[in-house]
């Protein structure tokens, strides 16, 4: 019998035990864990057992987490003729229900994310979604109903979605038990300094805010923006026509905002020009704000002077015309400069004296350029306090406004890829701009799972091909029927996933034939397109056997653990992912003395997937891997010949696993 490839993906809740055991170990006695030993290991007071106690909680709250601790056996499966340059790529689009591909995608995405954005169904009361309600069935029912997954895997189309009306006694309760499984693998994919952007309105903002304190921690709360997104409003209400949606962010362990770009307002205080031609911006040297005073900063205070006939700034008195400059409050009361010493030597030529005449004193200004120069020093950190010497970015506000960012912007956008709207009200593609822009940088790794019409995939491929950058995402939308009647069923689309899809392909195109931009790079212009779907190994099912009969019956099933029919490339991506690989981890593939092995990481770990001989030991051992990967089906029955390998294996220190 082959190992037991245990295909399921990984349980948050044990991986949260294993953390716990690791870190208070005399907590737990034989494997479970001790309350009165957790008492003692954390002190009485910080341990709550019954009694009144803040907490968000609703009916359903119980079953919820069960879904999220129920382990998904499904898998993602490539589609090459549906992606585009599908072994240089770097971007994912994934269709299927997205908890399922969050729980494929937990072990080799945990942790790697930097930014989450997800635009969820907003509880309208006239909207859709997918909401555990039936944990009476088999979990391969239940699996089939969310997917909607034909026995071969194809997708059936039908049963996606239950409406949550809101005459529904569980209207929120239902949308909290959606929303709390995801949020928590949501969590597990971000970075240390990742963060995630949920949008809203006022159906659910109350409640979104609770569970994000719940499953992120109130600690770690960024903002709730207001997004200005409708200036006419929505005459939906009765009372207020809605102009605004909200925006809430949390981090998973400490965010730091990049900033937002400049406006068009900021950019004209940019207005100086040095003697090379560039654009520079002056601000006052002296701290203004809390903490301005001389002695919160008694090294921050010292004279410069300055010759008016020479124009020149120094630390020392040069001559008897120089005049003294120090750090003067308003008020006349001694202030401090915003740097040290050393930073005003190093920086000396962007310092510039400025005479006011209504106060009758000099005072000190330092340029902001708008672009960055080599040729400036930047200010030593230890001596500056918050303010950057290059400014290319503004904070961001806690309310955005601007028509770039509406939704008929965002119908435009849409419109001039499909010359048709098909949508009412989609995100606008500056929107997501300044989300991506706020949160990473190049290289970064971006995630949405709520991908609907594919804004943020156009976005991001937007963004690297105007910056240079090569941000990446995986986008992840449910196959959601789309009415035959509707615009976008008669452009001959079935679904929004399809829709999505072609989104970026449009996308990437357009990008192509920007002649004011720079050629995009070959990731830049290609993604790969998985569906979710069963797994390409037999899962082992001891439920109905009764007989030894019927378990011998079993156990002949199971001699090989790859499923007829299932090709090579899905069983190795299903591999990959099942060892914590990356979909866009390069694969090379390698004829080994007549046969056919897969490669990554600089071939340090191999994969043997298709029929395996004795000559190909010596030369796949000759390469060095860390690890060997193999499918007991390519041995052809026979044990020698995977025992010998096995042995051969150990003893060169490689390590062999046999599925």
């Amino acid at each position: 019998m082959a190992d037991s490839l245990a295909p399921a993906s990984e349980n948050p809740s044990e991986t949260k035990r294993k953390a716990l055991a690791e870190l208070i170990p005399e907590a737990f006695s034989e494997g479970r864990l001790d309350i009165a030993a957790l008492k003692r290991a954390l002190g009485d007071e910080t341990l709550i057992e019954n009694g009144e106690r803040y907490s968000l909680n609703w009916a359903g709250k119980s079953a919820a987490y069960k879904v999220l601790q129920t382990p998904s056996t499904a898998t993602l499966r490539p589609q090459r003729d549906l992606s585009v340059n599908f072994d240089t790529a770097q971007h994912v689009f994934i269709e299927g229900e997205n908890l399922e591909v969050l729980k494929v995608l937990q072990k080799a995405y945990f942790g790697k994310v930097k930014l989450i954005y997800i635009d969820p169904p907003y509880n309208t009361g006239s909207d859709s979604f997918i909401y555990p309600d039936r944990f009476q069935e088999s979990k391969e029912d239940y699996l089939k109903r969310i997917n909607d997954l034909a026995d071969d895997g194809t997708l059936m189309r039908e049963g996606f979605f239950r409406k949550n009306a809101k005459e529904n006694g569980h209207y929120h309760s239902n949308w909290l038990s959606m929303m709390l499984p995801r949020l928590y693998i949501a969590r597990n994919l971000l970075r240390e300094d990742g963060v995630i952007f949920v949008s809203c309105d006022d159906n659910e903002v109350h409640n979104l805010r609770c569970l994000m304190n719940e499953v992120f921690g109130e600690e770690h709360f960024v903002a709730q923006l207001v997004i200005i997104n409708n200036l006419k409003g929505r005459n939906d209400k009765k009372n207020v026509a809605t102009c605004h949606e909200y925006l809430l962010a949390y981090s998973r362990n400490g965010f730091e905002s990049y900033g937002l770009p400049l406006t068009e307002e900021q950019l004209k205080n940019y207005k100086y020009t040095d003697s090379r031609g560039k654009k520079y911006a002056l601000r006052d040297l002296r701290k203004r704000g809390s903490q301005d005073q001389r002695k919160d900063r008694p090294k921050m205070f010292f004279p410069l002077f300055y010759n008016a006939a020479t124009k020149k700034l120094s630390l020392t008195r040069q001559s008897a015309d120089d005049v003294e400059i120090l750090p003067k409050r308003g008020d006349g009361s001694e202030g401090r400069w915003r740097w040290g010493k050393e930073s005003v030597v190093k920086n000396l030529s962007i310092l510039e004296a400025r005479y006011s005449e209504t106060k009758s004193r000099w005072d000190i200004d330092y340029r902001v350029y708008l672009e960055p120069d080599a040729s400036e020093t930047d200010v030593d950190e230890e001596e500056e306090d918050d303010d950057e010497l290059f400014e290319r970015t503004s904070k961001s506000k806690s309310f955005w406004r601007g028509g770039e960012i509406s939704s008929d912007v965002g119908k435009r956008e849409f419109k001039e890829l499909f010359e048709a709207g098909f949508f009412d009200y989609p995100k606008s593609p500056f929107l997501m701009r300044r989300i991506i822009q706020m949160a990473t940088r190049s290289g970064d790794m971006i995630v949405d799972f709520f991908a609907g019409t594919g804004t943020l995939g156009q976005a991001v491929l937007d963004l690297n091909q105007s910056e240079g950058t090569s941000r990446r995402f995986v986008c992840v939308q449910l196959p959601e029927m789309i009415e035959a009647d509707s615009d976008a069923g008669r452009a001959g689309f079935e679904s929004l996933a399809e829709i999505c899809r072609e989104r970026i392909i449009r996308s990437m195109r357009r990008t192509e034939k920007r002649a004011d931009l720079a050629a995009p790079s070959p990731e830049n212009l290609g993604f790969k397109s998985f569906l979710l779907a069963p797994s390409n190994f037999k899962q082992w099912r001891g439920d109905g056997i009764e007989t030894a009969e019927e378990l011998a019956e079993q156990m002949q099933m199971f001699i090989h653990a790859d499923k007829d029919g299932a090709e090579t490339e899905w069983k190795l991506y299903e591999l990959l992912l099942k060892f914590g690989q990356e979909l866009t981890t390069p694969i090379e593939t390698l004829d080994i003395a007549g046969g056919k092995v897969f490669t990554i990481r600089e071939r340090q770990m191999l994969f043997v997937l298709e029929p395996f001989a004795e000559a190909m030991i010596e030369p796949l051992l000759a390469m060095k891997p860390r690890e060997i990967v193999a499918i007991d089906s390519v041995f052809h029955d026979s044990d020698e010949l995977k025992t010998n390998l096995d042995l051969q294996c150990r003893d060169a220190g490689v390590k062999f696993t046999c599925i």
